[in-house]
């Protein structure tokens, strides 16, 4: 009987033990994580990791000695299959758009209606957030009245037409400095406070639609300023007259807006959208081929039949042979190896690298990267950043892969666009069809 009961209580002790630990007393790492793979973003393409030799794979016609050659590494990565659109773009300025009008109308016709006051659990949001299901009433009467401010004044009107006011169309937007934070002499102040690497600006949205005109001395391009950026019939064409700054601005509001659904649906968050490095796009534009001049990896800028491949000026005050005139549609032209649509011609599209002469001599040959974050006041020279791939307006040098070029951070062209990229999460997509082993299945 005794030998019963102390069974019964080693039993009981062993249980309690089991159930208090969860374990076996090996390093098993967290338990019950989301299980996740990386999604390919929608309109991107996948860049495998690799290594090239980044510079001039050609004659370096003008003699700058700008890209000297260097073998470098590039970490796998997702960017856009085209240059970002009009109508993209024009996502993201009606959504600075209507959240400045909702902002209006939650604080002057109804919190209810245009604000969300509570979270989930009950408790205040200070300050609350925007509630995106509320339609906007621009016709209302209390909203008119609200909104008036929105639209232009009537002494501005033409032919009294209530237009909105694009200059109040500001966006305000935030981000980490985490080179900064890296620092030293900044990692013990990071440490106890990191608000002061909380970086804060405020950017216009709205295009620079008059870029059109001012770039082009006694040309005539009026019908390219009214049309091109709001009409539907250039809604595929890739937006231009959008400074570094403002491409910049819409990659951060880019990667919130992803960031929130992602949110909402419980899901971990994805890497930040962000304009290439300079290496990234050269390396994403030569599409596999490393010592070929031009995107598509021929010699030449005919193919085979003598059609161009890209969109550019081959000779001089002649626009048409290539087939375009100004921009075309952001998918025009074959794309390269990898899937991607005009990296050589149609617009010049920008870096976030800085502009110097010798980057390729101090820059890492890992991931290499030159960021210089110029202030408003500062030196023009400090404000040049990397434009690559040649536009409409270039000679057939400027669609080379290798050739690099600048424009200053706070102007708009009719000749430079953007597209985004972003980091993939892991090493390469091949490790996901890896057993633990490391063989591949």
């Amino acid at each position: 009987m005794k030998k019963v009961v102390f069974y019964g209580l080693f039993l009981s002790v062993v249980i309690l033990a089991s159930c208090g630990n969860k374990g076996n007393g090996y390093l098993t790492g967290v338990k019950d994580r989301q299980n996740w793979f990386q999604e390919d973003p929608y309109g991107m393409v996948y860049i495998p990791m690799g290594s090239y030799n980044m510079g001039a794979s050609d004659q370096d016609v003008p003699w700058s000695q700008t890209q000297q050659g260097k073998t470098v590494s590039i970490q796998a990565f997702y960017m856009d299959q085209t240059e970002i659109t009009n109508n993209e773009y024009r996502q993201f300025v009606y959504y600075v758009r209507d959240s400045i009008a909702r902002r209006i109308l939650g604080e002057n016709v109804s919190e209810d209606d245009y604000f969300i006051m509570t979270d989930d659990n009950g408790d205040d949001i200070d300050p609350p957030n925007i509630n995106w299901k509320k339609k906007i009433k621009w016709d209302g009467d209390d909203e008119r009245e609200a909104l008036a401010d929105m639209f232009l004044p009537e002494n501005e009107r033409f032919y009294r037409r209530k237009e909105i006011d694009t200059r109040k169309l500001l966006f305000e937007y935030y981000w980490i400095d985490l080179k900064e934070a890296a620092r030293k002499a900044t990692r013990a102040k990071y440490i106890k406070d990191r608000s002061s690497l909380i970086k804060k600006d405020v950017i216009p949205v709205y295009p620079d639609t008059l870029c059109w005109i001012h770039d082009f001395s006694y040309s005539y391009n009026e019908p390219m300023t009214n049309m091109y950026f709001w009409h539907p019939g250039y809604d595929d064409y890739p937006v231009v007259g959008v400074s570094w700054k403002q491409a910049s601005a819409f990659c951060i509001w880019r990667t919130q807006f992803r960031n929130d659904y992602l949110m909402s649906k419980g899901e971990p968050f994805e890497q930040n959208y962000r304009l290439p490095t300079e290496s990234e796009w050269e390396y994403a534009s030569r599409g596999g081929f490393d010592l070929s001049p031009y995107p598509w990896g021929g010699p030449y800028i005919r193919n085979s039949n003598g059609c161009f491949l890209g969109n550019y000026k081959p000779m001089r005050g002649n626009y048409i042979d290539d087939g375009g005139f100004h921009t075309v549609k952001a998918y025009e032209y074959n794309p390269n190896n990898y899937g991607l649509y005009c990296m050589a011609g149609n617009v010049s599209e920008w870096t976030s690298n800085a502009f110097d002469e010798s980057a390729y001599s101090f820059t890492h040959d890992l991931n290499p990267d030159y960021q210089y974050d110029a202030k408003d006041n500062e030196h023009y020279t400090k404000k040049r950043k990397v434009i690559r791939g040649g536009s409409w307006k270039d000679i057939g040098y400027y669609l080379q892969t290798g050739s690099r070029t600048y424009e200053y951070q706070d102007t708009a062209k009719a000749y430079v666009g953007f597209r985004c990229v972003i980091s993939y999460i892991g090493r390469d997509k091949n490790d996901d069809t890896r057993t633990k082993s490391g063989d591949l299945k």
